[in-house]
C-alpha cells in the first residue's frame, strides 16, 4: 500500500535536488535595466524595472488534470492553473497583471479545450488579470492525454517588495482558509483511491462528496484579500502552502521557527486519505495544505485588527506564531520541519 508521496512517485527531496542542479546552471545574468534582484528561493522571480519590480513566474496544474479525464469535467482546471501562479506571486507583494496558458493535447478536442477556457476566464475574474495570449500545441507523440500550464506576470514597488526578512519572534501567524486539496499531492491521493477501490464517483468513507469532486474543488484565488490586506497592515512575510505543504512556511525566513498552535482543522478528503491510506501526520503535513492555504505574518499588535479587516473577504483567523528556532512546527501534532 502508497504511505507516502515518494512511494506514489513523487519524491520532493530528488525534485529539490533537481531544482538545484538546474539552477547552479544558470549563470548569466543580465545588467542594467531588466536585471535581476536578489530575493533569495522565493515563490517568484523579480527583475529590476525602475521604480518598479516585474514579478515573472510559472506553474502547471499537475495530475489533477487526470481526474478532470476522469470526470469527463474540465471547466475548473483553468482556475486552479491561473490559482497557482497568482498566490505564489502575491507572496512578494506583486500584484498580478496578466497571464499565457500553455496547453499540449495528444488530440484535437473542441469541447474539452472550451471547458478549460471557461476555467481560465473564471480564475482571471477572481484574480483580476487579464490573459494576453497562450500557446495550443498538439504533440501526439510526446502528450498521452493533455497539459496544462501558464506564466504569470505582475508588478510591485521596489521598496514595497515583502520578502520575509523583517519577520522576527513575537509576530502572529494569520491562516487562510484553503477550499480544499487544491492542486498539490493529487499524486499520491489518486493512488490512495484507486488501492482503496474508490472510483471517482463514490462518495467520500466520511462524507457525502464524491471522491472525483472532492479532489476537482479548484483552488482558491487569495489575491483580492491579500492586495488589500498589505495596504492597511504592516505585513512582513507571506507564504503558499503549495508544494511541500507546511515546510512552505520557512520560504519567508530560514533565522526563525513558524509555530502553527491553531491549525484549520482538515477538510473530510484529507481526513479520507489519512485513514484510507494509513499516512501519518508527517507525511500528510508536507503533502497537503491540510485546511491552510495561505498565510500571512503581522507584528502580534496587528493580528486582531487584520483578521477582522479580512473577516468579510476570505475565512482567516491567528493560526500560529513566529518563535525562536528555525523551521516549522505544528506541536499539537508533535510534527517539526527542519526547513523547506
Amino acid at each position: 500500500m502508497v504511505k507516502t508521496y515518494t512511494e506514489a512517485g513523487v519524491d520532493i527531496e530528488k525534485e529539490s535536488e533537481s531544482i538545484d542542479a538546474i539552477v547552479k546552471e544558470l549563470k548569466y545574468r543580465r545588467t542594467g535595466l531588466g536585471q535581476i534582484l536578489d530575493i533569495g528561493r522565493h515563490f517568484t522571480g523579480l527583475i529590476d524595472f525602475g521604480e518598479y519590480s516585474l514579478s515573472l513566474c510559472t506553474d502547471g496544474v499537475g495530475t489533477k488534470l487526470l481526474v478532470a479525464k476522469g470526470m469527463n469535467k474540465w471547466d475548473t482546471v483553468g482556475i486552479d492553473c491561473i490559482a497557482l501562479n497568482v498566490n505564489d506571486m502575491i507572496c512578494v507583494g506583486a500584484e498580478p497583471l496578466a497571464f499565457v496558458d500553455y496547453l499540449a493535447l495528444s488530440r484535437y478536442d473542441k469541447e474539452v479545450v472550451r471547458q478549460i477556457g471557461v476555467g481560465l476566464n473564471k480564475g482571471a475574474e477572481q484574480a483580476n488579470i487579464s490573459i494576453i495570449g497562450g500557446e495550443l500545441s498538439t504533440i501526439p507523440e510526446i502528450v498521452k492525454n493533455f497539459d496544462l500550464a501558464g506564466t504569470c506576470l505582475g508588478c510591485v514597488r521596489k521598496d514595497e517588495i515583502i520578502t520575509g526578512a523583517k519577520v522576527s519572534p513575537g509576530d502572529s501567524i494569520i491562516g487562510f482558509r484553503s477550499s480544499g486539496i487544491h492542486s498539490n499531492g493529487l499524486t499520491l491521493a489518486r493512488k490512495v483511491f484507486e488501492e482503496a477501490n474508490l472510483s471517482y464517483e463514490d462518495n467520500l468513507p466520511n462524507d457525502d462528496q464524491k471522491v472525483g469532486e472532492a479532489l476537482l474543488e479548484p483552488y482558491e484565488i487569495y489575491v483580492r484579500p491579500v492586495l488589500e490586506l498589505i495596504k492597511q497592515f504592516d505585513v512582513k512575510g507571506m507564504a503558499n502552502i503549495t508544494g511541500g505543504g507546511f515546510r512552505n512556511l520557512a520560504r519567508m525566513n530560514s533565522d526563525v521557527e513558524f509555530r502553527i498552535e491553531q491549525p484549520f482543522d482538515p477538510h473530510p478528503v484529507f481526513d479520507s486519505i489519512q485513514s484510507l491510506g494509513g499516512i501519518d501526520d508527517r507525511e500528510m503535513y508536507q503533502t497537503f495544505n491540510m485546511g491552510l492555504g495561505f498565510a500571512a505574518v503581522v507584528p502580534e499588535e496587528d493580528a486582531d485588527s487584520s483578521v477582522g479587516f479580512l473577516k468579510e473577504k476570505t475565512t482567516a483567523r491567528v493560526v500560529g506564531s513566529v518563535e525562536e528556532g528555525q523551521g516549522v512546527s505544528i506541536p499539537g501534532k508533535g510534527l517539526h520541519y527542519d526547513r523547506y
